[in-house]
């Protein structure tokens, strides 16, 4: 039975399942979820998700969300051939899952403060606190990368993927400043990847395009 994926282009969440499904050649039917125009807020979608989050899987009746617990479900059942994503070894794991908390509490906190300060209170970008936060989450994830090519080790792992789905959205709005060396080679080795190219950009530049235009118009109102 092919997976039901609730989804949108340009949620960072949802582009990191996407990125995951092109490394493990995995197929799907993607549901589009429109945030903006209540989708998520429909009777239906609460009465499986009263989280009204996206994304959203379905696996022959099993309904799971948060995109961080949908990365590790997906590799766990579908990912035989690539278990090094989700490493079996529990020191390992623990990285990765260090990785993916750090990744949901402070690397999608800030960049969704910023988001909606831009879309819905009319800011021109990041303020200066703002910024100070985007700074910090560079450093960590510099120093992250400072003994590995990886955030979590010596091979991609899905704490990779998820991180790039928001730090590739993060730094259109606040580009990473070149003194994070590793963290710029680890950022442009990714979107050399077919997986990124295929799963992350083409919702990635979508969302730039949309921020960017939003902050040009709060800029001269």
């Amino acid at each position: 039975m092919t997976i039901k994926l609730y989804s949108h282009p340009t949620s960072p969440a949802g582009r990191a399942v996407f990125m995951l499904t092109e490394i493990l050649n995995l197929k799907y039917e993607l549901i589009e979820v429109n945030t903006l125009a209540g989708d998520n807020r429909k009777p239906e979608y609460l009465e499986k998700n009263p989280n009204h989050t996206i994304p959203m899987i379905e696996d022959d009746g099993f309904i799971l969300i948060d995109s961080h617990a949908i990365l590790t479900y997906l590799v766990e059942k579908y990912g035989a051939k690539q278990a090094q994503l989700y490493p079996k070894d529990l020191q390992l794991r623990s990285i990765v899952h260090q990785r993916l908390f750090y990744d949901a509490s402070a690397i999608t906190s800030i960049l969704i403060t910023i988001f909606i300060e831009i879309a819905r209170h009319n800011a021109s970008g990041p303020n200066e606190e703002q910024l100070e936060k985007v700074n910090d989450v560079y450093n960590i994830l510099d120093k992250y990368l400072s003994k590995n090519d990886y955030v979590a080790g010596d091979q991609l792992t899905i704490a990779d993927i998820s991180c790039v789905a928001n730090i590739s959205t993060l730094a259109d709005i606040s580009p990473i400043d070149p003194k994070h060396k590793k963290l710029t080679a680890w950022h442009n080795r990714l979107q050399n990847e077919e997986w990124y190219k295929k799963g992350n950009l083409p919702g990635l530049t979508a969302i730039s395009q949309i921020l960017k235009s939003l902050m040009e118009k709060n800029s001269k109102a």
